[in-house]
């Protein structure tokens, strides 16, 4: 079983353009509406909609008793529940979520309406007891968001998919080998529930997935650690039997970092097998993606031969230091250099749109060696987006929730400011339309209203192309 992370330690001495800042901005402390007002009103070509969802993605969201369903994680229930397809996504540990871990909040949420006139808004749930946003139910029974006491949307469930009432032979549900996201749009295959980088040494600063493992197995819960390819088979089969509606629309193969082997294959062949064995039983049924390490060519191209399209090696933060000391275990195995000359390479092999690189967004700004300002951290990332996009290639980000049994998460609990966020979209949106680069594919429509892609509003933040559905 491995470790679990340690902290950190503080730096002798702090570089110039870092220091301890890392802490919320002190306008923070104070009414979380005046800031969020402040920030639409200073930034009023980023839509309202990713104001808030920014927000409530690095904070978190509380849940109210009313808001929980009785029935919400069987078969029986009628809202889809929250899955925990690879990391817990939360502000607290399970033990320390009470009701909204027994009886487990919705995968997602979506906004509408309320004093600022929201266009429809997916949002990823993440837990936090303390968060300023509550949802509960008003005095007429329907659902809200409330933020410093006031209503400010409406609040709607994602309804229990027909596939996720059936299990698989074994009697294990669909989705705890295949959970969907993003309001059904993606099936997410966290086939490798553990990653090998283990210990304070290796695992990544921020990512709380070998955690995760630990704290589901503690719990009782199904988790399964390897997931047979047989199994994923027969739930995919499951969903493309009772997905009437259409709604899945591409698949994600992950899971932990493999510098050995599982099961005697090494990290291409592991993850290849499923999509090798995806592909021919469903050829052409979903977009296949895999995120994976940045491997050297002819690895990438075996994941392509195998049929998959969009290939995501995550590269997490910009900044030469900070990659080091974030991501110990990549910078040993790889090495930040080799890895973005692997990132290009593999633009030969699927083409530059279909390679889409993640960072963790905020952990520029974490204690104890992130950048002191906003400006310092945005002119990083901004370099890096440039790096990227000057080849073709497209990269995205996952709003960075500090979970708690992480390095980061335990030194910067709140996260990154609110500003940092907010002026990251602009300065995304900027960096696309400067190398002339539409949304990337795999992520379902862009556009405020549109978007399904929950982890992240840069899909929302994006202008909508011209004649595409709403969501």
């Amino acid at each position: 079983m491995p470790p679990t992370p340690t902290p950190l330690p503080m730096p002798s001495h702090v570089p110039s353009g870092r220091g301890k800042q890392g802490q919320q901005a002190p306008q923070e402390q104070g009414n979380r509406t005046a800031l969020v007002e402040d920030l639409m009103e200073r930034f009023p070509h980023i839509p309202r909609e990713a104001v808030l969802k920014e927000d409530l993605l690095r904070g978190g969201m509380a849940f109210d008793d009313s808001a929980l369903s009785d029935t919400a994680d069987k078969a029986t229930g009628e809202i889809k529940p929250k899955s925990y397809f690879i990391f817990s996504f939360d502000h607290r540990t399970l033990p320390e979520l009470g009701e909204a871990a027994l009886r487990r909040p919705p995968e997602e949420v979506v906004l509408t309406g309320g004093p600022y006139d929201l266009s429809r808004t997916v949002v990823s749930v993440r837990v936090n007891p303390s968060s300023p946003y509550r949802v509960q139910a008003g005095e007429d029974g329907a659902l809200g968001l409330y933020l410093d006491g006031q209503r400010i949307a409406d609040v709607g469930l994602p309804p229990m998919p027909d596939y996720y009432r059936h299990t698989l032979a074994n009697g294990k549900s669909v989705m705890e080998v295949a959970p969907t996201i993003q309001w059904g749009y993606l099936i997410y295959l966290t086939v490798f529930r553990v990653c090998q980088y283990f210990g304070a040494k290796e695992e990544c600063q921020y990512c709380d997935i070998n955690h995760n493992w630990r704290q589901h197995k503690a719990a009782g819960r199904p988790y399964t650690g390897v997931k047979p390819v047989e199994e994923v088979l027969e739930a995919l089969q499951i969903i493309s039997d009772h997905d009437t509606l259409g709604a899945s629309h591409a698949y994600t193969l992950t899971g932990g970092s493999i510098t050995s082997q599982v099961q005697g294959k090494d990290e291409a062949d592991f993850y290849g097998q499923y999509a090798q064995a995806i592909e021919e039983r469903f050829p052409g049924r979903w977009t296949g993606k895999v995120v994976a390490q940045a491997l050297p060519k002819d690895d990438v191209k075996r994941f392509h031969d195998h049929g998959i399209r969009i290939y995501h090696p995550n590269f997490e933060v910009w900044d030469k230091r900070l990659f080091e000391l974030y991501c110990p275990g990549k910078e040993r195995y790889v090495g930040r250099e080799e890895w973005h000359r692997r990132v290009l390479d593999s633009a030969d092999v699927f083409g530059a749109r279909n390679v889409i690189p993640n960072f963790v967004a905020g952990v520029e700004m974490a204690a104890p060696y992130g950048f002191d300002t906003v400006d310092d951290a945005i002119a990083s990332t901004t370099e890096g987006l440039d790096f990227f996009m000057s080849h073709g290639i497209t990269p995205r980000f996952t709003t960075w929730c500090p979970e708690p049994t992480t390095p980061l998460g335990k030194s910067n609990p709140q996260g990154a400011p609110l500003e940092y966020h907010i002026r990251l979209l602009d300065a995304y949106r900027s960096a696309m339309q400067r190398h002339g680069l539409s949304s990337p594919p795999g992520y379902g429509p862009a556009g405020a209203g549109r978007a399904v892609f929950s982890v992240s509003s840069f899909m929302d933040t994006l202008p909508a192309e011209e004649g595409a559905p709403v969501a």
